[in-house]
């Protein structure tokens, strides 16, 4: 089995966001650029558990994707080191394509231009939205001025491939907010965006403040309304909508997330970052110190983890749920030679009612079964919900 993919989770922030409940190390005023002790102690062990991963195959990574948290907090030392390990152990393409999560007020062009030369090649700058009043709700640390410089930044190290990440559906978001965050998106040129609608986690500020369709939330028509906007705004403007939450210009769709989205293996390291290797998906802790613990354990083991392979059933699963985020969608004749005969046949009876109101199209000269542009990505999660009902048994 070929693996061609690495995550590596950077968990150091400034303070958490209202609506994150990502693992993360909270630094405060010891965020600064520095290699600091705590920064280079997470360092050392995730290139520890790097170094004792078993080897899957002969090929360099043609992805790498550094999350978090907040990657650009971490300092370039720090990156370099973990690129070198990368390198050394698994081999990383030359065309690879090396994403780096940042953050406005977190770098500057000098720092860009050392991403560059380690090999980092696309940035994904988490701006949320362009207000103030709505950074400061979310809890951001930056404002429209940092949004600006970052911008003027990234142009002016002539990054090509960048994103930029926007939230619909925060507290007190209004349709012409979010029309205006789109528009100013549209206007800074980014090669890709990510449209993703607020969550309500249970563990964080706005999950304990928070029930859905409370105020000063949007209403769920208002909510609807933001994710058909962005649909239709964004493609306007030459954007392919070719995921859920993702628009890229032609050439620039993030490739290291298709791998998840195609349900392809890939390694994830870091604290709470998850891996798909052997049909086998595992999640490491989520705190640094039990991290830290269970990667010594890692290391003893050889990398051998003891965990179940992942059922057939669940690989179906998640087959469905992850293939059908893609605007493409899934080939059922593919599904079928994996999966087994008749399995079609159960996944189209399922979705009868979603076929006729149109929300779902099945292709019969291609075989391909997709959710529409926005009606099914929309109810996305009521469609997911026939599918595990007919086969989560």
């Amino acid at each position: 089995m070929f693996i061609k993919s690495a995550y590596i989770h950077i968990p150091f922030c400034k303070r958490r966001c209202f609506y994150c409940d990502f693992p993360v190390t909270v630094l405060g005023d010891n965020s600064g650029n520095h290699y600091s002790p705590w920064q280079k102690e997470y360092v050392d062990f995730l290139c520890q558990e790097i170094m004792a991963t078993p080897k899957q195959n002969t090929l360099p990574l043609a992805t790498v994707f550094f999350g978090g948290g907040t990657p650009s907090l971490l300092a370039i030392q720090g990156l370099e080191i973990i690129l070198n390990t990368l390198n050394q152990h698994f081999g990383i393409s030359k065309n690879a394509e090396i994403s780096l999560e940042i953050d406005p007020a977190t770098f500057n062009l000098r720092k860009l231009k050392q991403y560059q030369k380690l090999g980092i090649n696309r940035v994904s700058l988490g701006l949320q939205a362009f207000q103030d009043n709505l950074l400061e709700i979310c809890g951001r640390t930056h404002r429209l001025t940092d949004i600006n410089q970052s911008i003027d930044w990234i142009h002016q190290a002539n990054f090509d491939n960048w994103s930029l990440d926007l939230i619909s559906g925060l507290p007190r978001q209004s349709l012409h907010d979010w029309q205006e965050s789109l528009e100013k998106a549209i206007a800074l040129q980014p090669k890709h965006l990510s449209c993703y609608d607020l969550v309500l986690e249970p563990v964080t500020v706005f999950g304990k403040k928070y029930a859905q369709g409370d105020n000063p939330l949007p209403l769920d028509e208002t909510a609807a309304k933001m994710y058909c906007l962005a649909s239709e705004i964004l493609q306007k403007a030459g954007y392919n909508h070719y995921e859920i939450s993702n628009y890229g210009k032609k050439g620039y769709e993030c490739q290291h997330n298709q791998v998840y989205w195609h349900n392809e293996s890939y390694h994830g390291f870091g604290m709470g970052a998850a891996s798909y290797t052997n049909n086998k998906r595992f999640t490491r802790p989520r705190t640094r110190k039990e991290y830290f613990a269970w990667v010594g354990k890692y290391c003893q083991n050889l990398g051998i983890i003891d965990i179940p392979v992942t059922s057939k059933n669940d690989q179906l699963l998640e087959t469905l749920m992850l293939g059908l985020r893609l605007k493409k969608g899934i080939n059922l004749e593919k599904v079928k030679t994996n999966f087994g005969e008749g399995i079609a046949d159960n996944i189209l009876k399922s979705l009868d009612s979603f076929l006729e109101d149109k929300s779902v199209i099945f292709d019969e000269n291609t075989h391909v079964l997709r959710l529409t542009d926005p009606q099914g990505f929309l109810y996305s999660n009521t469609v997911l919900t026939a599918l595990f009902s007919t086969f989560d048994n």
